[in-house]
């Protein structure tokens, strides 16, 4: 009892923290450009990555099994995972405007599992023999933490294509500072650095999003494989067909494709970024549309 209710405070600290990171975050981009602000956005962040890590910790010792069993737990362990995703890309890309990115996806994901879901699908429940097994750790947590990755790269992907709509002159990488500015009209100054922003922020975003994707394709390579091996052990069949194999399927099909594209000479930025801006819907169609349907070896512990 005691440690439900430690779960339920540091859960409900952490989705504080999470909505002032983000109201944070976005405030500096739209409004106010203070050191300050982003000094306690990544303070915010790493205190709330440390009280999902608690919270996770709690929810193993008083479960007594990985937290990963069900939707809820899931949820809060995609959470954390953003949360860390984060705090990486903010040390890496030394700017901060990729958090408005990444934290409110770490908050919404956190939104769904406290907000979203009722009391009783919260509840830690002892698992069922299908997931008494050494592989859920390894299986279920590559797979999310490739389903985290993968999303922020194809976030970034949608990003890019919403800074692109509105990009009025292509640059080439290669540029001199001297002429960027050798303009008698100012205007044409003030129109030449703009542009130029756009072309650095398009670059910078296509950058980190082939790197986090050429992160996670390898996660969800270890976690399919892990799970088919999982599942020649439970079920007595490497692949059954079921509906989270098939859209596991799809989804590496699509980021493999992804990676392909960028080694073909002749393909632009923006045609690669449609493949991964698709992965986005397919992902969520992976983890959460297949379960909504309660089909399949993979309904157990879900929402039906």
């Amino acid at each position: 009892m005691t440690f439900t209710i430690l779960e339920q405070i540091l859960a409900q600290i952490s989705f504080f923290i999470l909505f002032f990171v983000t109201f944070i975050y976005w405030g500096k981009f739209f409004y106010i450009n203070d050191k300050k602000l982003t000094i306690f956005g990544k303070i915010g962040m790493i205190v709330s990555f440390l009280v999902l890590t608690i919270f996770l910790l709690l929810r193993w010792i008083n479960s007594k099994h990985f937290p990963l069993s069900n939707l809820y737990e899931s949820s809060m362990f995609l959470s954390w995972s953003l949360t860390l995703i984060h705090s990486v890309l903010e040390i890496k890309s030394k700017n901060s405007w990729l958090s408005i990115i990444t934290a409110p996806s770490a908050m919404l994901a956190h939104g769904f599992a406290t907000l979203g879901l009722s009391k009783d699908m919260q509840q830690s429940i002892p698992l069922v023999p299908a997931l008494q097994s050494h592989w859920l750790m390894m299986h279920v947590t590559a797979m999310l933490l490739s389903y985290s990755t993968l999303l922020c790269g194809s976030l970034l992907a949608i990003t890019l294509w919403i800074v692109a709509a509105t990009k009025q002159k292509n640059f080439p990488i290669r540029y001199n500072t001297k002429l960027l500015f050798d303009y008698s009209d100012e205007s044409q100054k003030t129109l030449c650095f703009i542009n130029f922003r756009k072309w650095q922020i398009i670059y910078e975003l296509d950058n980190y999003s082939y790197r986090l994707i050429s992160f996670g394709f390898p996660l969800l390579t270890i976690g399919i494989l892990s799970g088919a091996v999982w599942a020649n052990e439970s079920w007595g069949s490497y692949w059954n067909w079921d509906p989270k194999e098939t859209w596991a399927l799809i989804t590496w099909l699509l980021f493999a494709a992804y990676l392909h594209t960028r080694m073909i000479k002749g393909w632009r930025t923006k045609q690669s970024a449609i493949i991964a801006s698709l992965g986005f819907f397919i992902i969520w169609i992976c983890y959460l549309g297949v379960n909504l349907l309660g089909k399949g070896l993979h309904s157990y512990g879900w929402l039906l």
